[in-house]
């Protein structure tokens, strides 16, 4: 909890009260796999906190203590429910009862990789609607600088209220590792900047009350940056190994050997690694809110966008490798090969798809004319996607002695702990491998090739 809070009078000092004796109401605005985690998060902290989702379903699900997150589980959330803790709501009027108001809704691209901030400044409007002095609002929704002042500010004051008097704004980014089992949202260490010396007093009190360590930065601002910078260090060097492994490949050099020995460098290097492309809302999309806003300064970002391409790229790499071997070890062609890829999530032991590159290549390999199927214990069926719409409703296949073979091939696209590696390596025909899977499990596969 942070202690060293100067407010002596006014609606901050009574705010700054009521959120150190958890009497401050948190309202946390989309309840997605940032804004759910946080919600329960507060609750188990002790705030009373009201959920806010469209999806009628969603509310449904939540109130009567039913999760569909990973990160929060049922059980968990059944007890803040029963606690009042908790509640989930769709109407817009509850804003008025919250004296913190969190937004966690999402930032997508257009097909034209420009920023889509429509739910960021839908939620601003709906909020100004009811906003009433004494209340916090803070953005966790990653965007580019200057979004929370530029942006959200202004729709805000148009209620008349003005910020730094009668409410305060911030930001903080979210830092959710979906399916970790060492990192939550309570160990996260939290980025919190304020529009001025009260609004980051108020976000450190609430937050500090949330999660073990808070990290105050001078504005919003540079808590966006902070999200961004994190986000555009991981894309550029998972760019530059997956780069390698195209080229060490086509030396005959194995990337992942060469990952592991270099890692035993004590300084000067931290080891990425390749795969078949980039997944999650965050990686393959933040960086290029960056781009976007630098074309205001007439600034290039020559490493984020060659990054870009290059992991946009991988999907279709993978696709060749499979094509290639298909031809010179089954002796059979791309069109007519029947395929089953396995793992269907962006990363390993979750269920999140967002962006994931295995969508993008099960729909090429049906447009190749291969028959797909795939396989993932986390996915059982494939949900309503945007990019994606005619891969809806697909279920995944069973994996089983005799339902691989009836499969040419088996595409590893992502490395979920539950699968059964030994099974693929005695019955699988050909495997082609994008994650290193049945080497760091010291599996020996006959029909391996990696990709």
């Amino acid at each position: 909890m942070v202690t060293n809070l100067t407010m002596k009078q006014g609606q901050g000092a009574e705010l700054l009260r009521k959120i150190n004796s958890h009497e401050a109401v948190a309202g946390v605005i989309g309840l997605g796999y940032v804004g759910l985690p946080l919600a329960i998060a507060a609750a188990r902290a002790g705030f009373n906190v009201i959920g806010f989702d469209t999806d009628v379903k969603k509310i449904e699900m939540l109130n009567s203590g039913k999760s569909y997150i990973d990160a929060v589980k049922s059980r968990d959330l059944k007890s803040m429910v029963e606690e009042k803790k908790f509640r989930a709501e769709g109407e817009f009027i509850h804003f008025a009862e919250c004296d913190i108001v969190i937004i966690c809704v999402p930032t997508p691209l257009s097909k034209q990789r420009e920023p889509d901030l429509s739910y960021v400044k839908d939620t601003a409007e709906n909020i100004s609607r009811y906003l009433h002095i004494g209340q916090l609002v803070v953005l966790e929704s990653t965007t580019y600088p200057d979004t929370t002042l530029g942006i959200v500010k202004p729709i805000l004051e148009r209620s008349g209220l003005r910020a730094g008097i009668d409410f305060w704004i911030g930001f903080s980014p979210e830092r959710e590792d979906p399916g970790s089992k060492k990192y939550s949202t309570v160990n996260i260490p939290k980025i919190v900047g304020g529009d001025g010396g009260e609004a980051s007093e108020l976000m450190a009190a609430f937050y500090g009350n949330v999660v073990e360590k808070v990290v105050v930065v001078s504005n919003p601002s540079v808590a966006e940056a902070v999200k961004i910078t994190e986000n555009i260090f991981r894309a550029v060097n998972i760019a530059l190994v997956n780069e390698l492994k195209v080229i060490y490949d086509a030396m005959g050099i194995d990337i992942w050997e060469v990952i592991d020995a270099a890692s035993t460098k004590p300084f000067g290097y931290m080891p990425f690694y390749p795969g078949p492309g980039l997944g999650g809302h965050c990686i393959p999309v933040d960086p290029f809110y960056l781009t976007w806003k630098a074309r205001e300064y007439g600034l290039s970002t020559r490493f984020i966008e060659l990054s870009g391409e290059i992991n946009v790229s991988m999907p279709r790499y993978v696709i060749a490798r499979l094509e290639q071997s298909l031809d010179t070890r089954q002796k059979i062609s791309l069109s007519s090969a029947s395929i089953l890829i396995v793992g269907l999530a962006y990363k390993p032991n979750v269920s999140d798809i967002r962006e994931s590159p295995t969508l993008v290549m099960l729909e090429t390999l049906v447009k190749r004319g291969a028959s797909v199927d795939y396989y993932d214990p986390h996915v059982q069926e494939i949900p309503k996607t945007r990019e994606h719409p005619d891969l809806s409703g697909w279920k995944s296949v069973e994996l089983t002695t005799d339902t691989l073979s009836d499969y040419d091939a088996v595409l590893i696209a992502t490395d979920h702990d539950e699968i059964d590696y030994r099974l693929l390596a005695e019955h699988a025909k050909l495997i082609v491998d994008t994650r290193n899977c049945f080497a760091r499990r010291n599996i020996v596969c006959r029909n391996l090739v990696k990709a």
